[in-house]
């Protein structure tokens, strides 16, 4: 049987954990009860109560006859002197009360009874006025969506009331994007011109009623008399409505949209535009559906951690009765279910009446398609994808074996074949290794962060349903590594069977293409959200300054400043089989070509550039300097891996110079942001010398051991500039294999913690709910 204290912490919501009950603590003082009872001496004080029983051999027969007195005459009186518990109404006037106990009869161990009883007050009162906090949160939150929902409401009767007679001038339309899912982008708000065309009466009165709610509900109109009329003799409108800048289609459009409106509203100028926008309309509902989602996420939340404080605070108080041989849980769990956060019914009336605004507005009265999307099932963990982890490792461990010795046999690393193979053969399965060991460290950080729960969907924003887990990350990798090194053992098989190089070389190329397949496979295998979500990612990567960034965007981001090897290799993959080398077998075209050398370079930046432009985007969105001094961080990079590519062609001690200063400051500059701002570490005033306060992992050595490891490896790039053994080809590759390993290492070993010190900013503002961005303005127009 499990114990609660693991059962608490495997349900408790990691980012509230500090405001559920401390059943820990609570446990260590009961524990010091029980030892005081067994340190108190025969002779103890006369003064203790005659119910303290077990010092005397007739103490057993005056318990047994109190216990069948209580059962014959149904006594609580035993109960209700234990202790009494006060209620206090909060001085502040708000909602809830502060509980007190006091001792109604004396104890032997008086000092650690009264000691427990006063951090039990404590917690609860912790508890109840989390909740109170929580729930109005949540209520103020469900009155603004039901508004927003009325707006649109309003908004669509008005699309299903006006018939345009004539085709006017489309403005904004189709240029507004949507995806199903809400996101936390946001963007400036953008104005819809609006201009009522001729109508029946009828028509025109159910449009000012419409109009006259939306007024009431807060939306804003420009004002008539200030934006002039139409030919018709009525007022000009605009409506504004929030779209987030999630596409860079979104982003253009809603600077245009700002600077085609002044031309509309001009009173000087009249022109067609429609009232309202249908695109921005339809994304405004999807927005306003993925509140509400989140809105039955928190509640259920809420609901969550009243059942457990509940049932905590119900196990600690039985606890102290088997301590203490009393009856004090009855009196105590009396008043907790009193408490405020177990009598409110407030958010379970408004979860029903979420489920139900739900199903009618956005299910089609459907309430198992409603469930689908406000409880979403989690895919249970299959035992297969464990058999074929190890079905695959065992494979690749013995493909690899097989392809060593075939190499050792068919000479394929002697001087006179190493140049070829390694410059066709070597730089298309290094792709292939380096995104398999990045997988691995993947999946080893997503068993991490699972064991020290982590919230990393929430902090990624994944669907629960569809994210991969350790497993997957593990099945995928081994996969990958499965298939390249059978495709090596089989191109070394055709090579030594005398086929000619161009056709064995196309074997790469082959499996490169499968792989690009794979990717873009539009069937439901294969992880297609992962891979369709990794494909969005890398989008919104390369169109950085066009997007407002999430976490999971300059996340990736920095993997991909870890991978440049990876893309130099991609580069001499693409080349050599783009431009038919591979047919030729003439490696050497490509690499004296002017265009592949100046090429290098942009594949260099290219990864540093984009993070530097999500960094820009952000301080313009945030206006937060850490942002710009993170770009310099990244530019500081850009001119260092600039100044090692130099030097490796003009290797002088000019350039040797350079590239020492650059390479040193910004190995400087990454390990400060690594350590103080990545990580939360170098905190001066911290309890945990030169850490943080809060540490996830038990062991501080390891922390330490961290800063050493991940120190050592941002300085490996002292063996490229150095060089400090004369080594072939084939050496010179292996190492260069090696340091990219260790850099994919250095940042697989860097998520961790970059994760742990994100997970704790939300623990400590008790984050656990996206809060989605709403569509419709709720202030009166400024303009």
């Amino acid at each position: 049987m499990v114990k609660f204290s693991k059962e608490l912490e495997a349900q408790l919501i990691p980012e509230w954990k500090e405001a559920f009950v401390n059943y820990w603590q609570l446990k260590k003082y009961i524990k010091k009860i029980k030892l005081s009872r067994i340190n108190i001496p025969k002779n103890h004080p006369q003064g203790c109560s005659s119910t303290d029983f077990g010092f005397s051999i007739f103490d057993p027969i005056s318990s047994l006859a109190k216990n069948v007195s209580d059962k014959l005459f149904h006594s609580s009186a035993t109960t209700t002197e234990i202790i009494k518990v006060k209620s206090k109404i909060m001085a502040n006037g708000e909602e809830g009360s502060i509980y007190e106990t006091e001792l109604a009869q004396l104890f032997s161990e008086e000092d650690g009874v009264r000691v427990f009883f006063e951090r039990l007050d404590e917690e609860l009162n912790k508890v109840n006025q989390f909740y109170i906090t929580k729930e109005s949160e949540f209520l103020e939150r469900g009155e603004i969506l039901n508004k927003q929902l009325q707006i649109l409401l309003d908004l669509k009767q008005i699309l299903n009331d006006r018939r345009w007679k004539n085709s006017p001038a489309k403005i904004n339309s189709g240029s507004v994007p949507c995806s199903w899912s809400s996101s936390p982008r946001t963007s400036d708000y953008s104005e819809s011109p609006a201009e009522l065309s001729e109508s029946p009466p009828t028509e025109t009165s159910q449009t000012e009623e419409a109009i006259a709610a939306l007024e009431r509900n807060g939306l804003s109109f420009i004002n008539a008399a200030t934006m002039g009329k139409t030919k018709k003799g009525k007022p000009k409108m605009a409506m504004r409505i929030d779209i987030p800048a999630t596409t860079p289609t979104r982003t253009i459009s809603a600077v245009t949209s700002m600077l085609w409106e002044d031309l509309i509203n001009n009173p000087k100028k009249d022109g067609h535009g429609e009232f309202i926008n249908k695109k921005k309309i339809q994304c405004a509902e999807k927005m306003i559906r993925g509140a509400f989602v989140e809105l039955y996420k928190g509640l259920n939340l809420i609901k969550t951690y009243s059942s457990l404080n509940m049932v905590a605070f119900t196990k600690i108080l039985k606890k102290f009765d088997k301590v203490s041989n009393q009856q004090a849980s009855a009196s105590y769990l009396k008043v907790v279910k009193g408490a405020y956060f177990i009598s409110s019914d407030k958010v379970v009336r408004l979860m029903d009446e979420v489920e139900s605004i739900f199903t009618q507005h956005f299910a089609n009265n459907d309430r198992k398609k409603a469930m689908k999307f406000l409880r979403p099932q989690q895919n249970k963990e299959s035992h297969m994808v464990t058999f074929f982890v190890g079905l695959f490792t065992g494979c690749f461990v013995s493909l690899f074996s097989v392809y060593a010795i075939l190499a050792h046999l068919s000479g394929i690393f002697s001087p006179s074949t190493e140049v070829a193979y390694m410059e066709t053969v070597y730089p298309v399965f290094s792709v292939f290794a380096l995104l398999s060991l990045h997988l691995f460290m993947y999946g080893c950080n997503l068993f991490m962060w699972k064991n020290t729960r982590i919230n990393y969907n929430f902090i990624f924003e994944f669907s629960p349903s569809s994210s991969l887990k350790y497993r997957d990350a593990f099945l995928v990798c081994t996969t990958f590594m499965t298939a390249v090194v059978g495709a090596m053992v089989v191109h070394l098989i055709l090579r030594a069977s005398g086929f000619s190089p161009s056709q064995v070389d196309a074997i790469p190329g082959i499996l490169v293409l499968v792989f690009i397949a794979l990717l873009i496979c539009p069937f439901d295998i294969f992880y297609r959200p992962t891979r369709y979500c990794f494909i969005r990612v890398i989008r919104n990567i390369v169109c950085s300054p066009f997007y407002k960034v999430l976490m999971v965007d300059f996340f990736m981001a920095d993997q991909l400043t870890s991978q440049i090897p990876l893309l130099r290799h991609m580069e001499s993959t693409a080349c050599y089989f783009l431009a038919g080398n591979f047919r030729t077998h003439r490696y050497e075209t490509c690499q004296k070509g002017r265009v592949f050398r100046e090429l290098a370079y942009v594949i260099s930046f290219l990864p540093y550039y984009w993070r530097a432009m999500q960094c820009a985007r952000r301080w313009f969105d945030e206006c937060d300097p850490n942002h710009l001094a993170n770009m310099g961080k990244y530019v500081s990079a850009m001119v260092a891996a600039g100044a090692r590519l130099t030097y490796a062609r003009q290797n002088n001690h000019l350039w040797f110079s350079i590239v020492l200063i650059t390479s040193v400051v910004a190995t400087v500059y990454q390990l400060y942001w690594d350590f103080v701002k990545d990580w939360g570490l170098f905190n001066p005033k911290s309890k945990n010398l030169w850490l943080r306060d809060d540490l996830i992992l038990k062991s501080k050595s390891i922390y330490y051991i961290s800063i050493a490891l991940n120190a050592v490896l941002r300085v490996a790039w002292v063996e490229t500039v150095m060089r400090f053994h004369r080594i072939g080809a084939v050496e010179s590759r292996l190492i260069d294999f090696l340091l990219a390993s260790l850099e994919v290492i250095r940042r697989g070993h860097w998520n961790f913690y970059r994760l742990e010190n994100e997970h704790l900013n939300n623990v400590g503002n008790f984050r656990a709910v996206k809060n989605v961005p709403l569509p419709f303005r709720e202030t009166d127009s400024d303009d």
